[in-house]
């Protein structure tokens, strides 16, 4: 049995999702849903980062103005220069060094 930790591994490594993606994948509803994987994403970053792999991050954007967010491993709420809502999810994917 694998923990959810090891899925989402397994999940990245194939190919990019967003955090929304990964919760609804392993089945985790609720309020507190993204901040669970968003936690689970920051300890996988420094465990692929000791198997000489990396956490490549496609950063949000918002979907109004097209603004580009660092790449982080967090889900903005609001855009700073249009604050609009409307922001696309960063996404994660496991990647070779």
């Amino acid at each position: 049995m694998m923990t959810r930790r090891q899925k989402i591994i397994k999940l990245l490594e194939e190919r990019d999702y967003s955090v929304s993606e990964l919760a609804l994948m392993l089945e985790i509803r609720g309020k507190g849903s993204k901040k669970i994987i968003l936690d689970d994403i920051k300890a996988i970053a420094n465990v692929v980062k000791r198997e000489g792999k990396i956490l490549l991050i496609q950063p949000a954007q918002c979907k109004k103005c097209g603004f580009i967010f660092k790449p982080e491993i967090k889900v903005p709420g609001r855009c700073p220069k249009c604050k609009s809502e409307w922001i696309e999810e960063p996404r994660f994917k496991i990647g070779l060094k």
